[in-house]
């Protein structure tokens, strides 16, 4: 798969893993369990069995991101943002065996992952940062503003932002 991890917060490379929203049908990347798996594992959440329903619910929770970070949201992608909250992992416990500390850290489950994913959406739709759309005509992109005067018009300078760059050269050049 083409993972793309360069949207600034994790929920928005939860976002970009459905791309050319721009088209009336965008290209699906979470196409099935075992993509999910990948990706999250890409992501930093580990290798996590995933089953259709976690598909499913992750492939909603990633449209209602999407609606509530880009300023057309549903009341819907409220309730489903504090339902996946609801799972939030739960943190690890201090046991004692045979007069010994020791860490106990509960089982991750893919739905602490997309918890943790709703979380990042709440801390980046209810903060200062800016949510945006790559410029590219062929893109469509989510992705932080960080740029110092936050004008910043692609995803990634070097995908997006090289190719327009070369084609307004291209355009200012080809009649000289």
């Amino acid at each position: 798969m083409d993972w793309v991890f360069d949207a600034g917060r994790p929920c928005l490379h939860l976002v970009n893993t459905l791309r050319s929203r721009h088209l009336p049908v965008g290209m699906e990347l979470l196409t099935s369990p075992d993509a999910l798996a990948e990706w999250l594992d890409l992501a930093g959440f580990g290798l996590l069995p995933v089953t259709a329903g976690e598909l499913a619910t992750a492939r909603s929770l990633r449209e209602a991101v999407n609606r509530l970070l880009t300023g057309e949201p549903l009341a819907d992608d409220v309730r489903l943002v504090n339902e996946a909250l609801a799972a939030v992992p739960a943190p690890p416990r201090l046991a004692m065996e045979n007069g010994a500390l020791r860490r106990e850290v509960p089982k991750f489950t893919v739905a602490a992952a997309l918890a943790v994913l709703a979380a990042d959406a709440v801390d980046l739709g209810t903060g200062a940062e800016e949510v945006r759309i790559c410029a590219a005509d062929d893109c469509g992109l989510r992705f932080v503003d960080t740029s110092p005067r936050r004008t910043r018009q692609w995803c990634s300078m070097a995908r997006c932002g090289n190719r327009a760059k070369a084609r307004a050269h291209y355009e200012r050049t080809k009649n000289r």
